[in-house]
Parts: structure tokens; sequence; C-alpha cells
């Protein structure tokens, strides 16, 4: 266990930003960063780079649409304007649309704060995941993304320890059981581990940095 714990440490030294963080997001347990966070998942739910995904919720951000309200007040042509400074263009104009409906069904439906949407299923994980795929183009996989950046304000999620982040594990040798992975995590450190894991499963010259192999 103690190469284990050497390998989670590498691997949080060399890649343990979560794209939360990545995209200028200082998560907390308030609704304007817990919305910018379910932007992100939407926009990293694409076939699309993530590296892109992340540019375009900053700029969606920096154009002053942080918010269900001001992406609301925000035009659709704006809101493709914004996402095609980030380079977000093979999917700009249907998603455009689908964080305006997003934005609201969020004030419909929770007042605009997703904790509500958390408190209504009592933190349950499936019902939190259940919930969240009501969003327009936030599927499974949306959810998942949403779930895991978000356990560590969120703690009845943990271990949001998904399919993707289990592949890279077993890359790493790493457990493939959540709550013996999870348990390899200093402090509240699941999210970035997570975030690690993920980067693992898409690069496979990442786990070759961190295991020298």
């Amino acid at each position: 266990m103690t190469a284990a714990r050497d390998t989670v440490r590498a691997l949080l030294d060399r890649a343990g930003t979560t794209y939360a963080e990545q995209a200028g997001i200082r998560l907390r347990d308030t609704p304007a960063p817990l919305y910018r966070l379910l932007v992100l998942s939407v926009l990293l739910s694409t076939r699309i780079r993530a590296d892109i995904a992340v540019a375009a919720a900053r700029e969606l951000v920096d154009a002053g649409m942080g918010t269900p309200d001001r992406m609301l007040a925000a035009s659709w042509q704006e809101r493709v304007d914004a996402l095609g400074r980030a380079g977000y263009k093979r999917y700009d104009e249907s998603t455009a649309t689908a964080l305006g409906e997003g934005a609201e069904l969020l004030r419909s439906e929770y007042g605009g704060d997703l904790r509500r949407l958390r408190d209504a299923v009592d933190g349950d994980p499936a019902g939190v995941r259940k919930a969240l795929r009501a969003f327009p183009r936030l599927g499974p996989v949306g959810a998942d993304i949403f779930c895991r950046e978000a356990q560590d304000v969120w703690p009845s999620l943990r271990p949001a320890l998904d399919g993707k982040v289990l592949d890279g594990a077993g890359r790493l040798g790493l457990p493939a059981d959540p709550d013996e992975l999870a348990g390899l995590a200093p402090g509240e450190e699941l999210a970035p581990l997570a975030a690690a894991l993920v980067r693992v499963a898409l690069d496979r010259s990442l786990a070759e940095q961190v295991t020298g192999n």
C-alpha cells in the first residue's frame, strides 16, 4: 500500500488540478460556483477536447454569464460568440441553446441554487445524478463529471469515482475498488485525484511519466 500511496502522491503533484480549478472556478458550496461547475460539466460532455471546454467555461464567466440569471440575460448570439472565442465551434449553437434552457430549468425548479437539487434527494448520489441528467446536454457522462468534481464540497457523493477514473487507476496499478482507491487520497483531495486519474485514462504518456515505465 505504501507504493500505491507514493504513486498517488506523484500523480497529484503532476496532474492533481481539478477541471473546475483549471477553469478558474473556486468551488465552494454556494450557488454561483456550483452553477459554473454545472456549465463546465455540460461543456465537457461533448466530443471536444477538455482544454477547449475549460477555455469555454472561462470565457462564459468572463463575458458575464456566471450565474443562471446572467446566462438568461445574455442573448443566444452572445452565448454562441463566447463559445466561439474559446474555440468551442462544432457545438456552439446547440450548446448555447442548452445553456439557456438549463439556466431556466435551474431557476424554475431550484431557485437557481443547485444545493436545493441535492437536498431534494437528501444528498443521495444516485438521486443527484438522476436529477442532474434532467439538464439539457448533461447525460450520464456529464453527471459523473459534476459529481467527481463536487465531491469534496458535497461529501455525500463520495467516493465519486466512475469508470473513467477507474480506467486511469488501472493504468497505474492502483486499486479498482472505489472505496479502497478513495482511501489513498490524502485529506480533502479526492476530487483532484479523480481528475488526475481521468487525465491518465485519456493520456497514456502521463501514466508513464508518473510511474517511470
